[in-house]
């Protein structure tokens, strides 16, 4: 009666999450498509001038394969790199230098704004003095983009007509990251699926719709659009700085898109499971607002929608339960049909696409270690800085 009664709960609990996976595929902004790319361009009359700002912190590593290919920008307008030194101690600045002298391009301004005042995160902070400098040339857009992140020639070019066509005032791409060790492969797909399932980018360019996020690695941002916004001391204290971004625009009328990328690839290596924990884990915690409630809920929906699925059809298999199995399988075969748009992207086997709950599981655990490690006193972390609350002084843990 014991064992009857526990199969019969699995078999609800399977029939609620397929229920759930049908409310994904159909009603959650088709997140699982991957056509979101660029919106059609126009060249303006007048290409406008950009202002390029990179914040950096001990970016010694990736920076030969990525600082290339931003000064070597085939832009028809005036375009100029401001790079940020943020307090590297592996000579990130000097390497930037010697990037220039070696391989030309658009100019490039090499700077250092010290240690953030309290109440910042040390990349925002570096942001504003980028764009404080820039703003005294008068740029009409800004380009942020991160210090791993390598462009095709025509990147600046194709961001700033796409936004010149659809006359927004943020255009970011999330920049294809690196696939290569097995847990990237494992890993990295489910990241960007997972974000897409959170954040629907065909809501978040749509006008009226409450959706809205950015990709930090990859953003073309309004100068205008980023003064009224009052971009960045509006959101200084956020450590996920792209959505909080992409919200104060968006909240102050602006119009905002975000998608795939073409022409933007992140170059930085994550080869161990341990590399991909910690750049999950630093911050999953804060997109919860570090709010015990909304992270057992998250815990339990996880648990729902990617655990429940096969948990259901090894007990209908080991029970010979049709009423648990087909839900589970049918469940199941939903949830992988999804995510194989996403591999394709990532030029991936389609036989991960069934692995995709155990991904879950571990991103499950990664987010119950950020909120561990938030009680702990140590919270989010952004290169060597951690920020235990939004207004706690930056500490080091080098």
């Amino acid at each position: 009666m014991g064992q009857t009664a526990r199969v019969s709960a699995i078999a609800w609990t399977a029939a609620v999450s397929l229920a759930a996976w049908l409310w994904l595929l159909l009603c959650q902004g088709f997140f699982w498509r991957t056509d979101v790319r660029l919106p059609p361009e126009r060249d303006p009359r007048v290409w406008p001038f950009v202002a390029v700002v990179v914040p950096a912190r001990d970016e010694a590593e990736v920076l030969p394969a990525s600082l290339p290919s931003l000064l070597a920008q085939d832009y028809p307008g005036r375009a100029e790199v401001f790079f940020v030194d943020d307090g590297s101690t592996d000579g990130t600045g000097d390497l930037a230098r010697e990037l220039a002298r070696r391989h030309g391009g658009l100019p490039l301004t090499v700077s250092s704004p010290g240690e953030p005042p309290t109440g910042w995160t040390g990349k925002l902070w570096a942001v504003r003095h980028g764009i404080g400098l820039a703003r005294a040339r008068g740029p009409e857009y800004l380009l942020l983009t991160d210090a791993d992140i390598a462009h095709e020639p025509d990147s600046l070019r194709t961001l700033v007509a796409a936004a010149h066509a659809g006359d927004f005032d943020v255009v970011s791409q999330m920049a294809r990251l690196r696939v290569e060790s097995l847990w990237e492969r494992l890993v990295v797909p489910a990241f960007v699926y997972f974000f897409a399932q959170l954040y629907p980018f065909r809501r978040i360019g749509k006008r009226g719709a409450r959706t809205a996020a950015a990709a930090g690695g990859c953003v073309l941002l309004r100068a205008e659009t980023a003064e009224r916004a009052r971009i960045p001391d509006a959101i200084r204290h956020a450590v996920i700085d792209d959505v909080a971004l992409a919200r104060a625009v968006k909240g102050g009328g602006g119009h905002i898109w975000l998608g795939l990328a073409e022409r933007a690839d992140s170059v930085r290596p994550y080869p161990r499971l341990h590399d991909l924990w910690r750049m999950v884990s630093r911050s999953a915690y804060a997109q919860l607002r570090h709010n015990p409630l909304v992270l057992f809920g998250t815990v339990a929906g996880l648990a729902l929608v990617y655990l429940v699925p096969p948990v259901a059809v090894v007990t209908g298999l080991a029970t010979g339960s049709t009423t648990t199995l087909v839900p589970g399988a049918l469940t199941w075969l939903v949830m992988t049909g999804t995510y194989v748009p996403m591999l394709r992207y990532y030029r991936q086997p389609l036989w991960l696409a069934p692995l995709l709950p155990f991904t879950a599981l571990l991103y499950l655990l990664m987010t119950v270690d950020s909120a561990v490690q938030h009680y702990r006193g140590r919270g989010a972390a952004w290169k060597g800085r951690t920020y235990a609350r939004p207004d706690a002084v930056v500490t080091e843990e080098r």
